[in-house]
């Protein structure tokens, strides 16, 4: 029987269905050059796609609109498919002739694009803006030119300051164009007052949109139809309004996405407006060139741009964990980050900060229609409430709101950190009543398929300590798993909590351990556990560093296991989990 190929939804499109399709979706994956597994050191695990994307067992994403997705699994070579190529190999080729001086080496690299193009035609299964990342990967690499677009860039940008120096701005951002309204209380007012702003500089913003870099800015001094819109009120920002709150309590962090050179000079006004009521904001840039997307580097060498982030925390760090960045984000209320891409949105891509910061912040603001069509036009839910707008073509303002699932649960620091007390606090009336605390670490998620049997392992083991030590009080994570939480915040609450200072034994899992737990019940040890023990588990891992560095404020604080040297042949604990990044299998 013949595999049907035409879905009506992407949501019919599904791991686990039918032999054939999993063989298509890994077929897609690998010729985007997606897939984890092949290669670790570029792409996302699942575990890290789970920061940003609310996936159901089975679902299958594709960093693309629904409608492309569906065309690319299509047989054949559509219509509209083929244009969607066209356009991405005449802007390659408009690149190479415009930017590559060296007409015989640009012939070259054309013609090895060219066969690279034939190929694609031939069996069409890439994104179009994955075929555009490699072609400018051949440019960069064959050319030597790292930066086309950056003197472009610059250009806009000092356009755009200009403009924001203007009394034209100034007009458009506080003329009272209509009543502001009634209302009962100051602090309404003024709240009202705030929205309004940020709604306009929102607005204002997307006009940079399809500014040539010709005539940046030009029509702005005739721009009636603008004073019209900003003079209407706009029911499309009620939700905006409520998401960012009008209580203290309320204020969130804001992960911003902009869209283009020029126009970051202006979204950093609505990121200046956020900073004022409260909010913290991380603002991502890519990683590099990506035509004229602002890039984390353009500061370096624009001193207009590097004026307008005056204030703002640059991390560059790709692989931070949640400790290290929820610790930034508390000392500084404005983060600049790199997505770790030079691309449009791709979460397979993206680096591990970026995909950190979007699980830690409560708001998803992105402009453009490119981030529109990859976050709005796509059926899958993403893990927090998202903001997209843009101007399209035609100059018409849109705003789309999008709230994250009900079932998806953000665990805030806070709620975490309370955890951690509730356990601190057990473990100082274990001490004040004279007993022995002991914290007991022990391979968790690091066993591919064995995590129900690795706590298993660890409750008979601390069981079966507990009845044969006097005065103990043993402390086992495996009893302290909650339903939605994930390895980040797991670590995140234990690290509190182990450098409380109330821990008198670490205790890492040896193989005897393991086999004494299998012992115990009354089980032969299988061959996947013979020879386990702590220090092949990077949460383990991590955990003896902790350990080390607890013990030199705490001398007194007893580390019982396999020695600390056999831990550190381990690389870094994997994102989102207690397993070792070097283990495709890990789930």
């Amino acid at each position: 029987m013949r595999f049907n190929r035409n879905f009506e939804s992407v949501m019919d499109v599904k791991y686990g269905k039918d032999v054939s399709l999993d063989a298509l979706l890994l077929h897609f994956m690998t010729e985007n050059h997606l897939e984890y597994t092949i290669d670790p050191d570029k792409n996302a695990s699942a575990e890290q796609m789970r920061f940003m994307l609310a996936l159901k067992e089975g679902e299958f994403y594709a960093p693309c609109s629904d409608w492309m997705f569906l065309m690319l699994l299509k047989e054949g070579l559509p219509d509209l498919l083929l244009q969607e190529y066209l356009v991405q190999w005449k802007t390659f080729i408009s690149l190479s002739r415009n930017f590559c001086t060296d007409r015989e080496l640009s012939r070259r690299f054309i013609q090895l694009a060219r066969h690279k193009f034939r190929m694609l035609l031939s069996s069409p299964i890439v994104m179009p803006s994955r075929l555009m990342k490699r072609l400018i990967t051949i440019f960069m690499t064959q050319s030597g030119i790292d930066d086309p677009y950056r003197n472009i860039r610059k250009a806009l940008n000092r356009r755009a300051a200009e403009i924001i120096e203007s009394d034209v701005f100034d007009t458009m951002v506080n003329t009272c164009f209509e009543k502001v309204g009634e209302c009962s209380r100051i602090d309404e007012l003024r709240f009202k007052i705030d929205m309004l702003e940020i709604e306009r500089l929102m607005r204002i913003s997307t006009l940079t949109d399809h500014w040539s870099p010709e005539t940046f800015g030009k029509d702005l001094l005739n721009s009636t139809e603008l004073e019209n819109e900003l003079g209407e009120s706009s029911s499309q920002f009620e939700e905006v309004y409520e998401s960012l709150g009008q209580d203290g309590e309320k204020r969130k962090r804001i992960l911003y996405i902009p869209n283009r050179a020029g126009g970051i000079l202006f979204d950093l006004q609505v990121v200046r407006t956020l900073l004022r009521l409260g909010h913290r904001v991380v603002v991502a840039l890519k990683e590099g060139f990506y035509f004229e997307h602002p890039t984390f580097w353009d500061r370096d060498n624009d001193p207009v741009l590097a004026e307008a982030f005056t204030g703002a925390h640059f991390v560059s760090e790709d692989r931070l964990s949640k400790n290290e960045l929820l610790s930034i984000m508390s000392k500084h209320p404005f983060l600049v980050i790199s997505d770790g891409t030079r691309e449009k949105f791709n979460p397979y891509r993206t680096s591990v900060t970026f995909a950190r910061a979007w699980k830690e912040c409560d708001l998803i603001m992105a402009k453009g229609e490119g981030l529109y069509k990859r976050l709005i036009q796509n059926s899958h839910s993403f893990t927090r409430d998202i903001v997209s707008f843009f101007r399209d073509e035609r100059g018409k303002f849109h705003l789309h709101y999008q709230p994250k699932p009900d079932w998806v649960h953000k665990f805030s620091e806070r709620y975490i950190a309370m955890k951690a007390e509730e356990i601190i606090s057990d473990m100082r009336q274990a001490r004040g009543a004279g007993k022995t605390v002991m914290f007991y670490s022990g391979i968790i998620g690091s066993v591919p398929g064995q995590t129900q049997e690795a706590i298993e392992l660890m409750d008979v083991f601390v069981e079966h300590l507990r009845s044969q030590l006097a005065d103990i009080y043993i402390i086992n994570p495996g009893e302290y798993f909650e339903e939605g939480m994930d390895a980040d915040d797991l670590m995140y609450m234990w690290e509190i909590v182990q450098r409380s200072g109330y821990i008198n034994v670490w205790r890492f899992q040896t193989h005897f351990d393991i086999e004494k737990s299998f012992e115990l019940m009354g089980k032969k040890v299988p061959p996947v556990w013979t020879g386990k023990d702590a220090t092949y588990s990077t949460g383990c891992t991590k955990e003896m560093h902790i350990a080390l560095d607890v013990q030199k404020a705490y001398p007194e604080l007893q580390i019982i296991g396999p020695s600390s040297e056999k831990f550190f042949r381990r690389r870094e604990y994997g994102v989102g989990k207690f397993c070792d990044v070097a283990i495709d299998s890990c789930g």
